[in-house]
């Protein structure tokens, strides 16, 4: 068909949102698989563009040039840029990129394109497009960059987002030369703090070293060099830094940025400064924008536009830090992309989940959801049978949709269930989709906005991998992975019944059918894996013929079809298939394997095959596959055309009859996994396929040239018949489906409850026959959703219960008779004797079902055993390990010795055996030792031999002098520890002679420990036989106490664990609490053992002989002395007979020897008895004297480990010391090092800028040449003009001079006549005004060159030619002010380029600087040695604030030095004791005087207070009379008299008052008892006179309340006049009485004068 026919694509369905962007004011853009989709917001009309290449990377576009550009997927790509609308390709640019791009943009200010390249390179490119030319290009810059975003204002800045950091890239320009500098924004911490830069630690001379030696940065310190070192570094040692996600430029060239963690900030490219406008964890926060992480951002003229993960869009108004929210509008999902059209009046929105929004702010705040066709990847899509108008998809989460022809979506439908397959009905308006958990669903489409879910049923456990209708609509076959397929009657009339299942070899991974009228067969053909064929290619074919008649009578009780029915043939091909289609008696299959497509002819005569014999096939026709498989094949409906699609995203079309030739089409990405499904319309011309991952839907015709015209024909003739044949069909099916109702999801089909089974609870004893139906039932219980087999099984065991109900009822009796009677045995058999008694297993009669569960006991007992003894094993190995590591490793194991009266405990050092390469280092190093000092010695002898006998002596005494004053920094010499091969710490310099004195070190250390273990072992075998003795003591003691016949309990020491560690790998059977297993063969020695010992224990029988002697003496036949106190002498026979009274004397005789006898014998106990006690007294004093000996042994050797640890820490802060001196000289070589590397690399950028700034001068003289010249021919053209002018009068030549310098002003009247929605547009006209400015200037002229312009008189060839001449100086002016420009933008090159000449040199500098610096250190830090001093706790006299002191500032001296300072400070301090003593007593005088002065002022001043006191003393006229008058007797005697007189006159006045008070209270008297009668008469009128008052009372209240409100404020008036009035009178009489006091004061002083005043007088 190869120049035959073509594909073109139809329509494209699919929003990914990886990117969308406007190509103009209307029209947005963006990606669907490998297509660019156009969408006209306003007509919602789309066009699509193919992509050149393969596939769609990265995409961009610019609506103010109508320019998008996009990148192919494959290797070295390239970017095409196109126009908009006439989608003409402008350029191709081929770049240095590897793998892909990964972001574009275009800018607004002229044609330029940045681009970003991913893995490996990582590529910033600036392109012209136009003439598809890079002009700068920045290697290694762009690693995790997302988008990159031109300045609108500026396209010299561009702004790349990274997933972490956000980089501003400064283009630079001289003339056409360009380059690229990076100024990286150092974003805040996540909590919102500024984080300040790792600075390395810079060196600075000091007098002093610090105690911990030189401070090294961290990369010297970690070892790291090269450029990646400080950046990894600064990861390790910063915080961690907030995450940018949007990025939007201002108006004033600054950018806001949003974060993932919600932050807003503001960054200024120019000074770097980063400011918080928006900190979600302060407290003040705006709780709308708290939840927001700002995804998408924009600019307006009102505000910035912000998304976030919220479905709301916000305004913000933001001023200097303050934002404020002014508008908010709600959506109903979430967007992450946000962004205004070219013209600044439409907004766009869009999602993830497929929703694209628009709003036009200016006129209404509606928002209007333009798109909306999901997202997610398409399973499968088929085109509608009966409406060929429609075709049905389905995606991967569920949701099912309906397209027009014309690519619109009219319906959907979400499943709520993950889909695997999709199959449209050929008979009537349904389709069927099969989902992963194994169900078929049937969705009515006849409503297409609405469709619905009428049907479904359960076939599978698995998913529904394949789901088909054969072509006339007789069946639905379904295919799984667990071999089963399903057929369905497909005609809604029948209600969709599974008409049988059948079962095919192995898993089943392709199926199609095919309808052969004529013999009224549906033939399907199933290619299978087969039982050893792996998932994914198989090689067994299978052909199944279906009658189409009705089959229920060919299909068991189970459901399984019959096979002689289904007629099975099976076929074999030699190399295995991923798929295949089934055509009229031949097979169209792909080979993966050989990348072909193969046509298989199927035999026809195989009648009297059987269905189990294999039929091999042979490929009659193999052609050339798809580059990338696997691939799929797809026949037409009416079988003339192969399609095929695969991983490769490529659609071919072919004739069945010549597959040779094809046509193909690119209609998806072979990057996200090609074609997932492909289906054919109704009439051959239409194909539908859907992407693996792309989430795209595209629909292509097919289009057939004039030459092969009768194809088509051939197409519309076979449509027509099978149209008119589905016609009646489809009227008599769709009304059944239309009246189906909607499909309820809580009613499954199939479901019965399982019959309870009954429990019997009469009796304790297990019913064990029903109990085991009831497992029985439990176990075949079907699950709770069941498949419809399962169904089928259960209900066929439902109808065999109910025909054989009597049958089993008479069983069950029969068996329960059966049950108790052996219930009754087994009661019976429990109270028989052993011997008679019958084992329990002896009564069940099902044997097989016993050894079943004991099968499956074992089984399980297996399983068990197996699992521990794996653990056991693992146990047993980490045990090995541990052991082989830390036990048998170690030359000496740790133990410890813990006393025997106190909890004091010594433990000694655990030692491993020296390695090899240990013992051959100290051996390398005590050789070289020896060698240097046998060196040292020959010299020192060859200079002694030299000096004089005197000096010699001076030698020795200053040797001598040196030796004792020598200081090794530990007390290993003075344990006799030292290694004489040891270094002395005041000559290591050199490094490797502090390695060799840490090897030496490490020898001290363990000759300490071995030699401290040699004592440990000696007193440890010591505790042993201390112990052994104590033991055999306390025997001994045992034995003395059992013959005492005393109780006490003995003190027995032993050995403890951490005394005997091997005792940790030995388990006792008494530290197992678990019963032991014993296997049966231990069982039977156990059994052989116990017969034994019964045997042994029968020979031996019954010796008369041993128990007469155990019973008379004890089985011994002499007795010991250790047995006297078992002794007893037995009394005679007649004291137990007789009484004392009747004894003969020959008795009494003999009574009277038996109580000797008894005497004698007590004391002879008495005295063994006491000496056993001795003797055990002085066993238990053995006892504690020899362990308190030990106890005082320990201690000592408690004592030698004290010394011993502190040794082992000298030497071991000796090797720390010597170890950190190593590695501080190893940091200083990796800094030197690093400045080393630092300098090169500062070295070569300075000649490498240096060679480019001559460059650049070489190049701005020559171009300040040029620009002179085109001044210097500007100004001849304008000295040239009265010449170019002479034969035109001088007047006019001054009238056109003046018109020769107009120029118009085009750039202000195109400013008055923008439009400001555009926040950008009046910034962005100045800068895009250059490009073109020339053309707009000329253009402009024409109003100045009209004819209407002509000076009068002015001929109009003078005019033309003088219009020629004004063009030639406007374009010479413009091309000087143009060169003007590019020189001083050379001139500002040029100078930042000085600029990094000279902080390059600067940096040398430092760098220089640096290094010479860290050499000095360096020089001195080896000079200066760190020595360990040992000395005693008086000899030091720095001040301790904290634990330790603080020796940084301290001075070592000899012990002499600071004796004679104390005996010369004793000295002066005696003296100056006495001088304090004579200045003291000296002192005192002074200080007894000045008190005695004191004292006599404080007297002096005392009566000088008492004379003034007595002057002013103030006297009255007796007391002046009693101090004037002399005669004080006689005055006496006056005032005497007169008083006597007067007491006399006041007595005489009492009598007369009482008199006259007596009478008065006679008459009171009187009238009181007057006064009580009339009261007694009021009191009987009271009442009445009550009631009459209450009564007016109330009169009165009723009618005079008013004029009693009147009185009440008249009396009020009146309090308020009268309570003024008085104060006022009080006022008056204050004032007068103040008057009168003070002239009472005044005639006081007057009347009593003071004795002053009385002394002048």
């Amino acid at each position: 068909m190869d120049g035959i026919g073509s594909l073109e694509v139809r329509w494209i369905q699919g929003f990914t949102n990886k990117s969308i962007e406007f190509v103009d004011n209307k029209t947005v853009c963006y990606t669907c698989g490998s297509h660019i989709c156009f969408l006209n917001l306003e007509t919602k009309k789309q066009s699509v563009l193919q992509s050149p290449g393969r596939g769609i990377g990265a995409l961009t576009a610019n609506g103010n040039n109508r320019t998008f550009a996009f990148s192919e997927e494959k290797l070295s790509p390239s970017i095409f840029v196109y126009i908009f609308p006439e989608l003409q390709l402008k350029n191709e640019l081929k770049g240095t990129a590897q793998l892909d791009y990964a972001s574009l943009t275009l800018s607004d200010g002229g044609p330029y394109l940045g681009s970003c390249s991913s893995l490996p390179d990582h590529t910033i490119t600036v392109w012209n497009w136009e003439n598809a030319e890079p002009i700068c290009t920045q290697p290694q810059a762009g690693q995790n960059v997302t988008s990159l975003v031109f300045n609108p204002l500026n396209w010299l800045q561009l702004c790349a987002l990274g997933t972490t950091s956000l980089t501003v890239w400064n283009i630079e320009k001289s003339a056409s030369f360009h380059v690229l500098k990076p100024s990286v924004i150092e974003l805040p911490a996540t909590d919102g703090s500024f984080v300040e830069r790792l600075v390395p630690t810079s060196h600075t001379v000091r007098d002093k070293l610090p105690y911990s030696g030189l401070e090294m940065p961290p990369s010297a310190i970690s070892g790291l060099k090269g450029d990646k070192a400080e950046s990894i570094l600064t990861k390790l040692c910063t915080k961690a830094r907030l995450t940018p996600t949007a990025i939007c430029w201002t108006a004033t060239s600054e950018l806001y940025v949003g974060c993932a963690e919600g932050f807003l900030l503001l960054v200024d490219p120019e000074s770097l400064s980063v400011s918080v406008l928006f900190n979600p964890t302060t407290v003040d926060a705006i709780p709308e924008l708290r939840q927001s992480n700002f995804q998408g951002l924009t600019l307006n003229k009102n505000g910035l536009i912000a998304v976030g993960k919220e479905s709301v869009v916000h305004c913000l108004q933001i001023k200097a830090t303050q934002i404020d929210i002014t508008q908010t509008w709600q959506l109903a999902g979430p967007v992450t992309t946000v962004m205004y059209s070219p013209d600044y009046e439409t907004l766009l929105l869009s999602s993830n989940t497929g929703q694209i929004y628009m709003l036009n702010p200016t006129r209404s705040d509606k928002i209007v959801k333009v798109l909306d066709v999901l997202s997610g990847n398409f399973v499968a899509a088929a085109f509608s049978h009966i409406d060929k108008n429609i075709c049905v998809s389905v995606r991967d989460s569920g949701e099912l949709q309906l397209w027009s022809l014309d690519g619109i979506c009219v319906g959907s439908l979400s499943l709520q269930a993950e889909v695997t397959s999709l199959a449209c009905c050929p008979i009537a308006k349904y389709s069927a989709v099969g989902t992963a958990s194994g169900n078929v669903l049937f969705i009515d489409l006849n409503r297409q906005q609405q469709p619905r879910l009428v049907h479904q049923v359960r076939l599978y456990h698995t998913p529904v991998d394949h789901l088909l209708f054969d072509q006339d609509g007789h069946y639905l076959l379904t295919g799984a992975s667990d071999s089963h397929i399903y057929v369905l009657d497909a005609k809604p009339s029948k209600m969709f019944s599974i008409i049988g299942y059948t079962v095919v070899p192995g898993p089943i991974l392709s199926l199609s059918t095919q309808c052969i009228r004529d013999c009224e067969q549906v033939k399907v053909l199933a290619l299978c894996t087969g039982h050893k064929g792996k998932n994914h290619d198989g090689s067994l074919l299978t052909v199944l013929s279906l009658p189409t008649r009705d089959l229920t009578d060919c299909v068991d009780l189970h459901g399984c079809l019959s096979t002689h029915i289904l007629n099975v043939s099976r076929y074999e091909v030699h190399h295995p298939l991923t798929s295949c289609v089934l055509g009229v008696s031949e097979v169209f299959a792909y080979c993966h394997k050989k990348k072909t497509l193969q046509r298989f002819q199927l035999p026809q005569d195989i009648d009297g095959l059987s269905s189990q014999q294999v039929v091999h096939l042979k490929p009659e026709q193999e052609v050339r596959g798809h580059p990338l498989g696997p691939a799929s094949p797809v026949l037409s409906p009416h079988q003339l055309w192969l399609a095929s699609v695969g991983r490769d995203g490529l659609l071919r079309i072919q004739e069945t009859a010549s597959m040779e030739r094809y046509i193909e089409l690119q209609c998806h990405s072979c990057r996200l996994g090609g074609v997932r499904s492909i289906s054919f319309s109704a009439d051959s011309q239409t194909l539908l396929t859907a992407g693996f991952k792309d989430g795209s839907l595209v629909c292509c015709d097919l289009r057939i040239e004039a030459v092969d015209s009768g194809k088509v024909n051939e197409a519309t003739d076979y449509n027509q018949p099978v149209d008119h044949f589905f016609k009646n069909i489809f009227n008599a099916e769709n009304r059944v489906l239309i009246a189906f109702p909607e499909w309820g999801q809580g009613s499954p089909a199939g479901t019965e409850k399982p019959e309870e089974s009954e429990v019997s609870g009469e009796v304790e004893t297990v019913d064990v026959t029903e109990q085991d139906e009831s497992y029985n039932s439990l176990l075949s219980a079907p699950p709770s959703h069941p498949t419809w087999l399962e169904s089928r099984r259960e209900a066929v065991i439902k109808e065999e219960n109910e025909q054989y109900s009597e049958t089993k009822k008479n069983l069950r009796k029969t068996i329960k008779e059966l049950r108790d009677t052996i219930q009754e045995m087994m009661r019976e058999n429990e109270n028989l004797p052993d011997i008679e008694r019958l084992e329990q297993q002896e009564f069940n009669l099902d044997v097989e079902e016993q050894r079943r569960l004991e099968d499956m006991v074992q089984q399980e007992v297996t399983r068990v055993r197996n699992k521990v003894e794996w653990e056991i094993l693992a146990k047993c190995y980490l045990r090995d390990v541990l052991r082989r590591e830390f036990w048998d490793s170690m030359k000496v194991k740790g133990k410890a010795i813990k006393a025997f009266h106190s909890e004091h405990e010594v433990k000694n050092y655990p030692l491993k055996e020296r390695t090899e390469k240990e013992v051959e280092d100290l051996r390398r190093v005590q050789n070289m030792r020896t060698f240097e000092m046998a060196a040292c010695t020959q010299s020192s002898l060859k200079k002694s031999s030299n000096t004089t006998s005197a000096k010699k002596e001076e030698q020795g005494e200053e040797g001598h002098e040196a030796d004792t004053a020598a200081v090794t920094g530990s007390f290993s010499a003075q344990l006799g520890y030292s290694n004489p091969c040891i270094y002395d710490q005041f000559r290591l310099q050199t490094t490797e002679q502090r390695i060799a004195q840490t090897i030496l070190l490490q020898d001290v250390i363990y000759r300490i420990k071995t030699a401290f273990n040699r004592d440990f072992e000696a007193v440890h075998r010591q505790k042993v036989q201390e112990v052994n003795r104590v033991r055999d003591r306390n025997r001994h003691i045992r034995k003395i106490l059992l013959e005492l016949d005393m109780n006490e309990d003995l003190w027995e020491p032993s050995l403890t664990v951490s005394e005997q560690p091997e005792k940790l790998l030995t388990v006792d059977d008494s530290e197992i609490k678990a019963e032991k297993y014993l296997t049966p063969e231990q069982k039977k020695e156990e059994e052989r053992k116990k017969l034994e010992e019964q045997k042994r224990s029968a020979a031996k029988g019954d010796n008369v002989r041993d128990r007469a002697l155990d019973d008379m003496m004890d089985g011994v036949l002499e007795v010991k002395k250790e047995d006297i106190l078992k002794m007893e002498i037995p009394p005679p026979e007649f004291v137990l007979t007789k009484l004392d009274i009747h004894w003969s004397e020959e008795e009494k005789k003999v009574y009277k020897e038996y109580e000797k006898k008894t005497n004698d014998l007590s004391e002879e106990k008495e005295k063994y008895k006491k000496s056993m006690e001795t003797e055990m007294k002085k066993l238990q004093a053995s006892t504690r004297d020899a362990t308190e000996r030990f106890d005082e042994t320990l201690t000592k050797l408690f004592e030698k480990k004290v010394k011993c640890e502190m040794a082992i820490y000298q030497e071991e802060l000796k090797i720390t010391y010597l170890v950190y001196t190593v590695l501080i000289e190893d940091e200083i070589r990796c800094r030197e090092l690093e400045l080393k590397l630092k300098l090169e690399k500062a070295l070569a950028y300075k000649d490498e800028i240096g060679e480019e700034v001559k460059r650049h001068e070489e190049e701005v003289e020559l171009f300040h040449e040029t620009y002179d010249s085109i001044v210097a021919e500007d100004k001849v053209l304008d000295k040239e003009f009265r010449k170019e002018f002479f034969d035109v009068p001088s007047h006019m030549v001054d009238q056109l001079y003046k018109l020769f310098k107009r120029r118009p002003r085009v750039q202000k009247m195109r400013t008055q006549t923008d439009d400001n929605s555009n926040p950008f547009k009046e910034q962005r006209l100045c800068g895009s005004l250059a490009p073109d400015a020339l053309g707009k200037i000329l253009k402009a002229m024409e109003e100045l060159d009209a004819p209407e312009n002509i000076p009068e008189g002015l001929n109009p060839s003078i005019w033309e030619r003088f219009c020629l001449v004004r063009r030639t100086k406007v374009e010479s002016e413009k091309k000087v002010k143009v060169k003007a420009l590019t020189l001083a933008e050379m001139h500002a090159f040029l100078q930042k380029r000085r600029d990094e000449e000279n902080a390059a040199q600067q940096e040398i500098k430092n760098l220089s600087d640096a290094l010479e610096r860290l050499h000095k250190d360096k020089n001195r830090f080896l000079m200066d040695i760190m020595v360990q001093v040992l000395l005693k706790q008086g000899q030091v006299e720095v001040s301790t604030t904290d634990l330790t002191a603080d020796y940084t500032d301290s001075v070592l001296h000899h012990r002499s030095v600071v004796e004679d300072l104390n005996r010369t400070i004793r000295t002066l301090g005696e003296q100056k004791i006495a001088s304090m003593v004579e200045c003291k007593d000296f002192r005192k005088g002074i200080i007894q005087l000045q008190w005695e002065y004191r004292m006599m002022g404080m007297q002096i001043k005392d009566l000088n207070n008492k004379a003034r006191d007595i002057q002013m003393l103030r006297l009255s006229e007796e007391q002046q009379d009693y101090l004037n008058k002399t005669d004080r007797d006689s005055r006496v005697s006056k005032q005497v008299s007169i008083l006597e007189k007067t007491i006399a006159f006041q007595e005489k006045t009492h009598l007369q008052n009482v008199q006259h008070r007596i009478k008065k209270i006679e008459q009171l008297n009187r009238q009181a008892t007057m006064k009580a009668e009339k009261n007694a008469v009021v009191e009987e009128q009271l009442p009445n006179m009550q009631v009459t008052v209450a009564e007016r009372r109330h009169i009165y209240e009723a009618i005079a309340s008013e004029e009693n409100q009147a009185a009440k404020t008249e009396e009020r008036y009146r309090e308020v006049v009268q309570r003024k009035n008085l104060e006022d009178f009080a006022r008056e009489q204050a004032e007068e009485l103040a008057f009168l006091w003070a002239e009472v004061e005044r005639l006081r002083m007057k009347n009593f004068p003071s004795l002053d005043q009385l002394k002048h007088n």
